[in-house]
């Protein structure tokens, strides 16, 4: 893996130098970790990826998961590696030690996981899903629910799901007709059928834990009536051990394009009126206890977005370097010129250099919302904690919505890079393609995330949230314009910052008005600019720090004032060729994808209504 995978020297760059994660390690929560400890424990995710969960990754995709006499079983390599992940502690990471944790920031997690997720995200899916179980457990369940169900959950001895969507209702969640009904011991009765689980039945361990959704009967019909039931597959008995199958009966598996080595199950529940239930929290709260879940689980989304693109750049990459084909253009007319690396012509270049980009770009977007996490739980003022959780709000669905259409988009470029070999199993970019798309349906699909960005985000804290993140990147167009190589490609960033605000400003006149037609006509669109806006301000961020940096450099090997000594230097320097490979990206960026903002704005501020306004009939038949 290594390189062509994950650049963990770009990890340790946003982690250090752009984030300064190293601010944590001051707090008492954080008081056991230095930079020595997440050097060490990044060097243990890469060796865990790279040994362990990649193997898995095209076999898994080939065997993929079985559906036999009511079993369902997964790829056979899955089990060693399974069992390898929870041993070394990896499946409760950022958990307390109380629980059987590491304690380890979201920001330093991030990365760990996306080394993770580039190597396999059909594998991690079942530690994934059984953390974020577990965490609702340990969050809202009583002591008894905890020791009954949360530590094995959290050692991966059992699994966990999520239970929402049912057939029919996708994402309409107010819709569900799972039913819980009283019974005297204080238990319910759960009927109803959830499709869609991931995870939702596998031989990996004896028992899962299903959190389901469903609605006492007589309570109100939306989401203001669903309550949140703990329903094991099998029962659990007083000392531990497993009891009765709990009438949890898989129907089915889907077969899907990619994430194949993921158990997609339809599950069924009480069908002989003999499933049982513990409410898990207070009644009609099921909603809100769900969404802690969902909101981690979107960020997981968008990592899962960023591990495959940051492994299909990675393979592109190393590809551009090794295939030689054709001249050169300015050997074009030379009949005795040789074939290069295909890295040498203009277009696979530009396309490389686009990825490049995004990549870093995600990479430090989903890092900021991992550390604003961090910060929100160390925050000494209410004030404090409410600005860092409004950028975690924000920027929540962009980090779902944004970076996994975005990896879509990247995998498929990377498919292009390879030409005609990319389209063949022999190579593994088609399988990112095919994995990589499920992001932007599940957990809520990409329109459900941009409905929630511009129907609640943008209007939240009255509208103090977003003003903070046009804030930030204010002063960072101020600190970048005092930078001499930088300041002209800055401007680019603040036009898009200024008409992004005055669109969103926009947004609340038409609400007001006209209401929320064209606000929401346009959601999708309006998410993709703030994505395209706040990886434009992270990548200048990055490549002020490059120019910091590199100057030093310079100035050490006598080499500031000469371009050709600086390229020279960057030859035989890694660390000068990283630097100015920072600074390229935030350039490309800033002068291909910055100046297109101020166009979308101004189309979607024109307030076309023709999508709503023309007739069914005249989409065609």
């Amino acid at each position: 893996m290594g390189n062509s995978l994950v650049s963990v020297r770009d990890q340790k760059f946003l982690l250090y130098e752009q984030l300064g994660v190293e601010k944590l390690f001051a707090y008492e929560k954080y008081g056991d970790y230095s930079r020595d400890v997440v050097d060490m424990m990044l060097g243990e995710a890469e060796k865990m990826a790279v040994d362990v969960i990649l193997p898995t990754y095209d076999v898994g995709d080939k065997e993929g998961c079985t559906f036999k006499d009511g079993k369902v079983s997964v790829p056979a390599c899955f089990h060693d590696a399974y069992k390898k992940f929870c041993e070394a502690g990896w499946i409760c990471a950022i958990k307390d030690p109380e629980v059987g944790g590491q304690g380890m920031p979201m920001s330093v997690w991030m990365s760990c996981a996306e080394c993770f997720n580039a190597a396999n995200f059909a594998f991690m899916m079942y530690p994934g899903l059984t953390a974020g179980a577990a965490g609702l457990i340990e969050k809202y369940g009583t002591e008894e629910q905890k020791n009954k169900y949360m530590y094995r959950m959290y050692t991966g001895e059992w699994g966990g799901t999520m239970c929402l969507t049912e057939p029919g209702s996708g994402s309409d969640l107010g819709a569900i007709r799972t039913t819980a009904k009283r019974l005297p011991d204080g238990t319910f009765s759960i009927t109803g059928t959830k499709s869609f689980i991931s995870s939702g039945d596998h031989d990996l361990t004896p028992n899962n834990i299903h959190p389901v959704l469903a609605r006492i009967e007589g309570d109100p019909p939306g989401t203001g009536g669903i309550s949140i039931f703990i329903v094991p597959k099998y029962r659990v008995n007083d000392d531990g051990s497993l009891g009765e199958l709990n009438d949890v009966i898989t129907g089915n598996i889907e077969h899907k394009m990619g994430i194949k080595g993921s158990a997609t199950a339809t599950l069924n529940f009480g069908e002989d009126g003999n499933c049982i239930g513990e409410l898990l929290g207070e009644e009609r709260k099921g909603m809100k206890i769900m969404f802690q879940m969902m909101n981690e689980a979107r960020l997981e989304v968008g990592m899962q977005g960023l591990g495959h693109a940051t492994a299909a750049y990675g393979h592109a990459l190393q590809y551009a370097k090794e295939r030689v084909q054709s001249k050169p253009i300015w050997e074009f007319t030379n009949p005795n010129a040789a074939s290069v690396p295909i890295i040498q012509h203009p277009d696979v270049r530009r396309m490389l250099l686009w990825m490049k980009a995004y990549v870093e770009g995600m990479r430090a977007l989903n890092g900021f919302v991992a550390y604003c996490i961090d910060m929100e739980g160390i925050a000494e003022t209410k004030e404090e904690k409410k600005r860092w959780e409004g950028f975690v709000e924000v920027l929540t669905p962009v980090c779902k919505a944004f970076c996994s259409d975005m990896g879509v988009e990247i995998c498929s470029l990377a498919i292009d890079v390879y030409g005609g070999y990319g389209y063949i199993s022999e190579y593994p970019v088609e399988q990112y393609m095919r994995d990589c798309k499920i992001a932007c349906l599940y957990e809520g699909t990409n329109g459900i995330q941009a409905l929630d960005l511009v129907g609640r985000k943008l209007a939240q804290n009255k509208g103090a949230n977003v003003k903070a993140f046009f804030g930030e990147i204010a002063g960072t167009v101020g600190k970048i314009k005092k930078i001499e190589e930088l300041k002209a490609y800055v401007v680019h960033l603040e036009e898009a910052y200024g008409a992004v605000a005055g669109l969103t400003e926009q947004f609340g006149k038409w609400a007001k008005s006209a209401g929320l037609i064209i606000p929401i006509l346009n959601a999708r669109p309006y998410l993709m600019i703030l994505g395209d806006l706040a990886v434009g301000w992270q990548l200048m961020q990055a490549a002020g720090i490059a120019c910091e940096k590199l100057d030093a450099i310079y100035a050490e090997a006598g080499a500031d004032g000469s371009k050709a000594g600086q390229r020279a230097l960057a030859r035989e320097n890694s660390e000068v060729a990283f630097y100015q490979g920072k600074i390229a990206s935030a350039k490309y960026f800033a002068t291909n994808i910055l100046p297109t903002i101020s166009g979308r704005c101004k189309a979607i501020g024109l307030g076309d209504k023709v999508p709503i306004e023309m007739l069914e009939e005249s989409f065609g038949s």
